[in-house]
């Protein structure tokens, strides 16, 4: 039978691994060089349990922090176990690479379509409701040409492979099925929950609330599009709850399906080593998760 819970259940691939994450606590686990696998599992931060976590667009922010914080923890982890060296997840050079490859992100992502559009606009006499619709075509066209370009490295290939056994432990917990390797390996490879959806949802309310501002000189077009990225992402959030909420409705799977399609750049069918590996983070973690509560 489904589990009454479903919705506080995600994780994220990690270097030859899978980060689970529940409503109480984390889980790593890594396959290590000598093929054992690696476990790391700890509380999450009160900060994710409290009154905010509960409020509407503003837990949309604390789950874009939880994304970058406990995924940078997850990837150190991995990393460390593979090289064989201690684990440490502190340090101003863990902070300095987040904030470099946030920078870099939005500098790709964001301002680099809003200058172009911006350009049209001004070269080609682009109505600037076009306009919008044009930067976020751009934006779209960037995130999936990435995904697409980078899916040709062999330790990529991998980390989507991990990705997507990490989709196919959740649903099959989900589903009230068996966590062993054989009975996960029949569930999809996709998630309406995945962070990959979360990107093209933000594509798509970008254009729409980007496109309320009307024209703008390219300082404030720039600075409005990194101003408002906690907006998007707040309403994004939302929308990525609600239609895992009511995926029984048929106009909801209509509406997810481009979601679900996407996904594809960025899961591969795992093996029964990566299976073994995400269903092994997932239970301890909903283990520790026990331990936290009570």
């Amino acid at each position: 039978m489904p589990s009454p819970q479903p919705l506080p259940y995600g994780g994220q691939a990690v270097l030859e691994g899978v980060m689970m994450r529940g409503s109480q606590a984390m889980a790593v686990a890594v396959r290590a060089p000598d093929q054992r696998i690696v476990l790391h599992t700890q509380p999450l931060n009160p900060i994710y349990r409290n009154r905010f976590s509960r409020i509407p667009f503003v837990r949309g922010l604390l789950g874009l922090w939880d994304a970058l914080v406990l995924g940078w923890q997850s990837l150190t982890f991995s990393a460390n176990v593979a090289g064989g060296e201690e684990v440490k997840f502190e340090g101003p050079v863990a902070w300095g690479t987040i904030a470099v490859s946030l920078a870099f992100g939005i500098g790709l992502f964001f301002l680099a379509p809003a200058a172009a559009a911006q350009l049209g606009e001004s070269l080609l006499g682009v109505n600037p409701w076009l306009g919008s619709a044009f930067e976020g075509v751009i934006r779209l066209g960037l995130i999936a040409g990435y995904l697409w370009a980078i899916s040709f490295m062999p330790d990529i290939r991998r980390l989507f492979g991990y990705h997507g056994a990490e989709h196919k432990t959740i649903n099959a917990f989900e589903a009230g099925a068996e966590l062993t390797p054989a009975s996960v390996a029949r569930f999809p490879l996709e998630h309406p929950r995945c962070g990959t959806a979360f990107l093209l949802t933000v594509v798509v309310f970008s254009i729409l609330i980007f496109a309320l501002l009307g024209p703008l000189p390219i300082w404030a077009r720039l600075v409005s599009r990194v101003l408002l990225i906690p907006v998007v992402a707040g309403i994004a959030f939302e929308y990525i709850r609600f239609t895992a909420r009511h995926l029984s409705n048929p106009l909801v799977r209509l509406l997810v399906t481009p979601n679900l399609a996407l996904q594809r750049l960025t899961t591969r069918e795992p093996d029964a080593h990566m299976l073994e590996v995400a269903i092994t983070a997932f239970n301890a973690m909903r283990e520790k998760e026990n331990l936290v509560v009570t």
